[in-house]
């Protein structure tokens, strides 16, 4: 579990400190202000952590496998022209600082790198061991109708997604769970499989589609919409989403209408209590709202929230973090949204 980030001169921060619960982490904030960079940046170093042990061959972390890695994991994440770019443009050279702290006081790292950096970074401390389980990335857009084959053309061809986009396929294509972990599973997926109305299945010759009641249907066929919601169920059965592991979604409510939302945000806070650490970034007023309402219902009292409000300042973004949406101060985005419900009732009543 990931239980603190700090960053000095990342990309639009000149400082920021994020504490993070074991359960649901919401950041909210306007575009350009930070929140799919705070989401790569932690994905980054979870994924490397975890992917370690097998990039290496060995089981003990050291420093000059890390430098490596992290810096091919952040150029694979952000797509930099080069290395330096994500570091706060300043005049001069400028240092950019990561450390990430984790319940696990063996997996803490920390790693530098300065603005004329191409592909390498100074590794300041090196984990005691390496992680046990993939954290999961989904992206705004959804995966399932290019997984089939994606990974592999990815590594034979120089194709300028997001690495994130060929690391969610592969767990797409990742078999079906089977045993003891399907008990586990029950519980989040029937849910999802009720809201789609049928089985994510996968075909005898490659691709996925929906197996309902009334027949089978390509995933090409489905509303993007219900393939995203296909995706999540897709990675559920598969066990990738459960145990300790850690989900980052960008902005879950992109292309979902509010009814399927509010079916996620139930979803999002089931995966906590199944012992997910979630991470959403969002700027939907919709969704907070629901995620809000949520946490206050018995069902998930118990789920632990942090709450992270962006804000433009003129020395880059600032950082409000509370156990609620009231302690994150004013998020522009979702005033306007607010403005303009005032706007519409007040025209109505004219």
């Amino acid at each position: 579990m990931l239980k603190k980030l700090s960053v000095r001169n990342f990309t639009v921060f000149a400082a920021a400190d994020l504490e993070c619960a074991a359960g649901l982490n919401v950041i909210v904030g306007g575009n350009g202000t930070g929140k799919s960079h705070l989401l790569k940046l932690a994905y980054t170093v979870l994924a490397t952590l975890a992917e370690g042990e097998r990039g290496s061959g060995s089981d003990d972390p050291t420093k000059g496998y890390l430098a490596t890695a992290l810096a091919r994991k952040l150029t694979g994440v952000f797509r930099p022209d080069q290395l330096g770019r994500l570091a706060s443009r300043q005049q001069g050279r400028s240092r950019c600082e990561v450390k990430a702290s984790f319940k696990d006081r063996g997996l803490d790292t920390g790693f530098s790198f300065n603005s004329s950096s191409k592909t390498e970074v100074s590794v300041d401390r090196v984990p005691d061991n390496w992680s046990d389980k993939k954290p999961v990335f989904l992206p705004t857009r959804e995966l399932l109708t290019i997984a089939p084959g994606f990974a592999a053309l990815y590594a034979n061809s120089q194709l300028k997604f997001e690495e994130t986009w060929r690391d969610t396929c592969e767990l797409l294509e990742v078999p079906l769970a089977r045993g003891p972990r399907l008990e586990t599973i029950k519980p989040l997926l029937e849910p999802l499989e009720e809201q789609l109305g049928g089985k994510v299945v996968e075909g005898t010759s490659g691709g996925f589609y929906l197996k309902t009641a009334d027949g089978t249907l390509e995933a090409h066929l489905l509303a993007e919409g219900v393939r995203k919601l296909a995706m999540l169920a897709r990675l559920i059965a598969s066990g990738s989403l459960t145990g300790k592991g850690c989900l980052f979604w960008d902005e879950p409510e992109a292309n979902l209408n509010p009814k399927v939302v509010k079916k996620v945000a139930v979803t999002i806070l089931q995966l906590c209590q199944a012992g997910v650490q979630v991470f959403v970034a969002t700027h939907s007023l919709f969704l907070m709202r629901e995620l809000d309402l949520l946490l206050k219902q018995e069902e998930f009292k118990g789920v632990a929230a942090r709450f992270t409000g962006l804000h433009p300042a003129d020395d880059g973004v600032r950082v409000d973090q509370g156990a609620t949406v009231d302690e994150i101060g004013e998020i522009d985005a979702l005033q306007e949204e607010l403005s303009q419900s005032d706007r519409y009732l007040a025209a109505e009543a004219d």
